[in-house]
């Protein structure tokens, strides 16, 4: 049996979930971003209550087609651009379509009609996210990182960096400095 879950997207969102499984008697064979994998069915009485202690820690048990698919989309997006090493040579429609099995014009329909952005305007906000998080390391520099994260060029990381977050990536980077500094001037 499988379960889905809407905001699953961290590593301590797995530990917490796995946690309210144990609490329950409930022995996971598999836990990843936004699914859970038992090897047999729940009672209605331990769904109700893991759906209840589930949505105390901010989490949801999903039971329409949509909304799975929905959540299958955004946990491959979240892992592929925040947890992979590496994003992937293929484009992300055919990265998404092959790892769901549908058809991607079909998955980009519903999750338009249901989050009211694209995939694609999607994915775009997890890359800048990133961006944001590697700049705030600052373990790599601007080409780098425009080459890590697929862009064709530092103008269009740069240009998509602001038209998102209002900032040039390097303004942002020495807002994170001068942060810093008044820190440590207290």
């Amino acid at each position: 049996m499988k379960l889905f879950i809407k905001y699953m997207v961290s590593l301590r969102c797995k530990m917490m979930v796995k946690e309210e499984l144990h609490k329950l008697g409930i022995h996971p064979m598999t836990v990843d971003l936004g699914m859970v994998e038992l090897a047999e069915g729940l009672s209605e009485m331990q769904l109700l209550r893991l759906k209840t202690n589930l949505k105390k820690s901010g989490l949801e048990l999903l039971d329409d087609k949509k909304s799975i698919i929905i959540e299958k989309i955004k946990n491959i997006i979240v892992e592929m651009i925040h947890y992979s090493d590496e994003l992937p040579k293929v484009n992300y429609s055919d990265y998404i379509s092959e790892h769901l099995g549908y058809d991607y014009t079909y998955l980009a329909n519903i999750f338009s009609e249901v989050k009211g952005i694209t995939i694609q305007q999607f994915i775009i906000l997890h890359k800048i996210e990133k961006v944001k998080e590697l700049l705030i390391y600052d373990e790599l520099n601007l080409t780098e990182i425009s080459y890590k994260m697929h862009y064709s060029s530092v103008a269009h990381l740069s240009n998509q960096f602001k038209k998102v977050t209002g900032l040039t990536p390097t303004f942002y980077k020495n807002l994170k400095n001068k942060r810093k500094k008044n820190l440590e001037n207290i």
